[in-house]
């Protein structure tokens, strides 16, 4: 079983993963946003990303303002778009900016990252992609190809009448 809390297990995955642990240790975001819990969630740890995925890093932020300061200061030079929004009642900050042409997007919510959906879909994700081998595998990569969500994409494959909640309870 991988450990998602930490990236080292991109040193030795496939290409794009190995490419997300040099720019994600080159300018090291992890250290940067330690205090935050940061975990890489979404589809490139686990192997499902197309080429326009991004890098999505989910982190437990307390204050919206205060996390918003600290990466302007951590990224000077990017350009950071920030945009704040609500899922189910709990406020969320989201910034998206590129570090060596790599899409990177922070997600940010007061809520403990192993906590939060994007980690425990990923979970659920990575469980059935184990259970249900490489064709699967590749049945959702063509999904999304095609421009489905993953969450959605898996609930096709699946038959999930509500993929965010049911892949919840995998």
């Amino acid at each position: 079983m991988i450990d998602f809390t930490k990236i080292d297990y991109l040193k030795s995955g496939n290409e794009k993963q190995k490419k997300a642990y040099e720019v994600l240790t080159k300018y090291q975001v992890f250290d940067r946003l330690k205090c935050h819990s940061p975990i890489l969630a979404g589809t490139i740890p686990i192997g499902i990303d197309i080429e326009e995925s991004d890098l999505d890093i989910i982190c437990e932020v307390k204050d919206e303002n205060e996390f918003e300061k600290l990466l302007i200061n951590f990224f000077p030079e990017t350009e950071i778009k920030t945009k704040r929004i609500s899922i189910k009642g709990e406020n969320s900050i989201v910034f998206n900016f590129k570090l060596d042409k790599f899409p990177i997007e922070i997600f940010g919510q007061n809520i403990p990252t192993t906590e939060q959906n994007a980690y425990r879909h990923m979970m659920a994700e990575y469980k059935i992609l184990k259970e249900k081998g490489e064709d699967f595998k590749q049945k959702i990569i063509e999904l999304k190809k095609k421009g489905i969500k993953t969450e959605p994409a898996f609930g096709i494959l699946l038959n999930l009448e509500n993929p965010y909640e049911d892949l919840l309870k995998f």
